[in-house]
């Protein structure tokens, strides 16, 4: 089974490092086939017989605490449902400036919707224009002087157990 894993919070500001080179090398050694990771942000896509995407998620959390020495929160999808979000282009008749940015923040379960969809901020900069199960789907518009905490109005809405993605590193993961 293909899977696309996603680490919240590795290798922000020197706090929490993780090379992926050894990440891949701790993958490997545990059993895990067919690794590949994108950026230092915590992106994977591997293989493996578990077919269970709660005890994937589980594994992964232990092993990853044991060998780096503290909590890396873990979100897995399997490789069809991001093929599936990649083929609805949800982002299709959106107006793309150079301050525009695309985002999929990826939940750990379906919570409850506490926000009226879609969404728009008090200043118009960040919108999120639909949850799709365990998928938000976003865009955000950088200000001039000050950008809106799109991540904080996230964690308030749908709770901690959540991390955010750029399309563009979405799509780089669908075609690697």
């Amino acid at each position: 089974m293909k899977y696309f894993v996603f680490l919240r919070g590795i290798n922000v500001g020197g706090n929490k490092k993780v090379p992926m080179a050894e990440l891949k090398v701790l993958l490997e050694k545990s059993g895990y086939h067919t690794i590949k990771t994108l950026l230092n942000s915590g992106n994977i896509i591997l293989e493996t017989n578990t077919a269970d995407d709660q005890k994937l998620e589980n594994e992964l959390e232990n092993l990853l605490s044991a060998h780096f020495g503290f909590t890396i929160p873990v979100i897995v999808r399997r490789a069809d449902e991001i093929q599936t979000l990649y083929d609805l282009h949800p982002f299709e008749g959106i107006p793309i400036t150079k301050n525009t940015r695309l985002y999929i923040s990826l939940l750990k379960s379906d919570v409850p919707e506490n926000l009226q969809l879609p969404w728009v901020s008090e200043d118009n900069s960040y919108r999120i224009l639909r949850k799709r199960g365990k998928d938000i789907i976003s865009v955000l518009e950088l200000g001039e002087k000050n950008t809106i905490d799109a991540m904080k109005i996230l964690e308030q809405s749908y709770g901690k157990a959540i991390t955010t993605r750029n399309w563009n590193t979405m799509e780089k993961m669908v075609k690697k």
